[in-house]
């Protein structure tokens, strides 16, 4: 009988098991391991290390080389996340709205998605392509008159950071796209009505009703692009060879923790110290979402909303 109940018990410990170790052996010591040596002077060419305490993180924020790559992530973030998310929730809004009945929503989901679905290596060498000094761009621009001469796009700063946000909204507006929408047809419609009863305008209906409701999305989405934008790599890595330039104007803080583990010795607690400082910076600024944007005043829109709907029903036999 114990036995029986025993087994019975055990049963669904044996199916979590497997995601459960391989968070423990792939997820959980990673980040462990990665601190650990962040305090070490470890290099990839060294048996021993020793333990150096904060003289690692001492020279980063000495070293102007990390400071501009912290700069450089978080403008690169902030530059792609403003038109994604703006132009995501505009096209969520349209497709959503039950009076402009616009046809073949599900087909323009999908080509909005498309980029989602390329590789960042086949996105970074079409552009890189594009955008050459041989490129169909430059033949473009010289054929038609507005360039006199060819020119080396990729070495110019400007060109190279704009490169980089675009891009990077590009690939993603779609799939944040697709998350508002499922957000907005999540929302009850009686919470319209009595909007529309309270003669609430359009723009009002979104900003009282709309917004409040999705804080719970807009949450999500903030923290995974702010988790995607803080480890940037790819794109900007891939665009120019791994070098990060022009005048490292897009080099990020992955590329720079690269490029430290990749150095002539490996400087592996160099580059954990970086890992390290990246992972403070995205838990503090995720807690801060979720602080800001907590879904506190979500219940009491609904409260309201339910409210005015009670009151309308019950003046109307009195009319």
């Amino acid at each position: 009988m114990n036995l029986t109940r025993l087994k019975r018990n055990s049963t669904p410990y044996f199916f979590i098991a497997p995601f459960v170790i391989g968070f423990l052996v792939f997820g959980l010591y990673p980040v462990l391991n990665t601190i650990g040596l962040s305090f070490t002077n470890a290099t990839l060419m060294s048996k021993n290390s020793e333990f150096i305490g904060l003289d690692n993180f001492r020279r980063l924020f000495a070293d102007d080389v990390f400071m501009r790559a912290v700069r450089n992530t978080w403008t690169l973030w902030i530059l792609n996340f403003i038109p994604q998310i703006g132009i995501a929730m505009l096209l969520a809004v349209l497709f959503t709205n039950a009076r402009l009945k616009i046809r073949g929503v599900g087909i323009w989901r999908a080509i909005f998605y498309l980029p989602n679905l390329l590789t960042p290596a086949a996105v970074a060498a079409l552009f890189a392509s594009l955008f050459a000094f041989y490129g169909p761009v430059n033949q473009l621009m010289v054929r038609a008159g507005f360039l006199p001469e060819a020119v080396r796009f990729m070495e110019s700063t400007t060109v190279a950071r704009e490169l980089v946000v675009f891009i990077q909204w590009w690939t993603w507006f779609g799939q944040t796209m697709i998350i508002l929408m499922a957000g907005m047809t999540s929302i009850p419609i009686p919470l319209y009505e009595a909007a529309m009863v309270d003669g609430a305008t359009a723009w009002q209906m979104f900003t009282r009703v709309t917004l409040p409701l999705l804080k719970p999305i807009l949450i999500f989405i903030f923290v995974t692009s702010l988790v995607g934008g803080m480890q940037m790599f790819d794109i900007p890595f891939l665009l120019t060879d791994g070098r990060g330039s022009p005048q490292s104007s897009i080099q990020t803080n992955n590329i720079l923790m690269y490029m430290k583990f990749n150095s002539s010795k490996g400087h592996i607690g160099a580059a954990s110290s970086v890992g390290v400082l990246i992972f403070i910076m995205t838990t503090v600024c995720a807690l801060g979402i979720f602080y800001f944007l907590g879904d506190r005043d979500a219940d009491d829109t609904k409260k309201t909303t339910r409210k005015s709907l009670f009151k309308k029903n019950t003046e109307r036999p009195n009319s």
